[in-house]
C-alpha cells in the first residue's frame, strides 16, 4: 500500500494513479509491485542503478495525449478550455 504514497514526482507514483483511476486500487497495487519486481531484476542482474523516469514522462512521452486528457477533465467540471502555443521570442 506504499505506492499510494509515492510521490508525484516519481514515476512510480504517477504510473499508481494512472493505472487505479482505470483500472481500480487493488490491480494498481499489483501492477506496481510487478514493476518493482522487474526494476529490482534488471538492477541486480545487470548491475546497474535505477534511474527514475520522473513524474512527467507520460507527459513528456506524448504531450497531445496529455493535452486530450486534460481538456477532457476541464469539460467533465463544466468548463471550457483552450490552449495556445507559446510564441518564440
Amino acid at each position: 500500500m506504499a505506492a499510494n504514497r509515492i510521490q508525484d514526482t516519481a514515476f512510480l507514483g504517477v504510473r499508481y494513479r494512472r493505472l487505479a483511476r482505470r483500472i481500480g486500487k487493488l490491480k494498481a497495487l499489483v501492477a506496481i509491485e510487478h514493476s518493482i519486481l522487474t526494476a529490482t531484476w534488471h538492477v541486480l542482474s545487470e548491475n546497474t542503478n535505477y534511474h527514475d523516469l520522473g513524474g512527467d514522462h507520460y507527459a513528456k512521452r506524448d504531450p497531445q495525449r496529455a493535452l486530450r486528457r486534460i481538456t477532457r477533465d476541464a469539460n467533465q467540471l463544466g468548463h471550457t478550455v483552450r490552449f495556445d502555443p507559446i510564441q518564440a521570442a
